[in-house]
């Protein structure tokens, strides 16, 4: 008998990252105190309360328990335009929402709708794994813009004008980013928004981390205020981060409406709808929660400001990047790999973080860390652990 064969565009994957990574915590034998997990960037607090009862209201009634708008409940798309329309000074309607289980979904959505099998998507190097690996299961083939830690890995123009080959059909990026945390500000976005223009390509823009920009830093970028910009751009949200559910996995895509109608027939064979709980109940909480939001995002920088302390002449560990949710961090075993090094750190002082090279190859050097999973004073421990540190 001839066994069965799977999907190689499967199968030639690694096993995810993050329960890899974690699997490494559990041989930490607590010499240095508890475990401090910087692996996978989950929010290191709860829910508001409101939040709680809005998604437990919602999950026991009757009326949504059944399939939903394949776009989305109408309250929740309006509700974020109108947070969109605020936060851009835009003008996005609920037309050009399409609401997602999630932001990866928001993503495999955006990449079957601009890209098929052997066409080719651009993304930043490093890149976030999971895009990676979705264009790769996709047969979708990735090429790459170098972001180096001289220009604090955002990409330059030239970078992305040099990855442009035949085939292109869309550049994905991340901002505040992932792994590195960098912040592109909004005159890099609208050039590289016109040279997407220029040569006919998408520019899929992730911004799952956009709400813990820094206070009063204003619109991440005017790119939805562009004329035409519907031909060129599609947004990606995730609700998770800023309401700690990411276990609801809720996340948006703003477009034109051509792109959310097809969009639509991609989403009704993935899932149908997306959860429709969490749904209605974050409608309720985006206006009503705001000031939580405001809240949070100053606890964060404050998680931001004490990673920073801790890596001030920290024994040639080097700190090349931060922002957001996550810092890109320079270890200094030049002859070891980042795998070595995050396998160890785990093992010996407790530390859960991602070697670099799980975001491209040319990274071993770093590690990430997602800062926002612990609070400024475990954020502290990390410096007497990491002194200690030896291969």
């Amino acid at each position: 008998m001839t066994a069965a064969v799977l999907n190689s565009l499967v199968t030639r994957l690694s096993p995810p990252p993050i329960p890899a990574v974690q699997a490494w915590g559990r041989s930490y034998t607590g010499t240095h105190g508890p475990l401090i997990d910087l692996s996978q960037a989950v929010p290191g607090y709860p829910p508001h309360p409101d939040m709680l009862k809005w998604l437990g209201e919602a999950s026991s009634s009757v009326a949504y328990a059944n399939y939903g708008p394949i776009e989305g409940e109408s309250v929740l798309r309006t509700a974020y335009a109108a947070h969109v329309s605020e936060l851009y000074r835009a003008g996005i309607a609920a037309e050009n929402i399409h609401i997602t289980s999630g932001c990866n979904q928001a993503f495999i959505c955006a990449a079957m709708a601009v890209a098929a099998a052997g066409d080719t998507v651009l993304m930043s190097d490093p890149f976030y794994f999971n895009h990676e690996t979705t264009l790769s299961m996709l047969g979708i083939k990735t090429g790459f813009v170098a972001c180096d830690a001289e220009d604090g890995f955002v990409p330059t123009v030239e970078a992305v004008e040099q990855a442009l080959v035949p085939g292109v059909r869309g550049l994905a990026l991340v901002t505040p980013n992932n792994p590195t945390g960098a912040v592109y500000s909004p005159e890099r976005l609208k050039a590289i928004f016109d040279v997407c223009k220029q040569h006919g390509i998408w520019l899929i823009l992730d911004e799952t981390y956009r709400d813990f920009l820094l206070e009063g830093a204003g619109a991440p970028h005017g790119l939805l205020n562009e004329a035409g910009w519907e031909d060129n751009l599609i947004q990606l949200y995730s609700f998770s981060k800023s309401f700690c559910i990411p276990g609801h996995r809720l996340g948006a895509i703003t477009a034109g409406e051509t792109v959310v109608t097809e969009i639509a027939k991609i989403m009704d064979n993935l899932q149908i709808c997306a959860p429709r709980a969490p749904q209605i109940a974050v409608a309720q909480a985006l206006p009503a929660l705001s000031d939580w939001r405001s809240g949070n995002r100053h606890e964060i920088d404050t998680r931001a400001q004490a990673l920073r302390e801790v890596m001030t002449g920290l024994g040639g560990w080097r700190l090349e990047a931060i922002g957001a949710y996550f810092a890109f961090v320079r270890h200094p075993f030049a002859e070891r790999s980042s795998v070595e090094v995050a396998e160890h750190l785990a093992k010996q002082a407790g530390i859960l973080a991602i070697p670099g090279e799980y975001f491209g190859a040319g990274h071993t050097e770093f590690l990430r860390f997602a800062f926002a999973n612990a609070d400024a004073a475990t954020i502290r421990q990390l410096r007497d652990r990491m002194l200690d540190f030896s291969l």
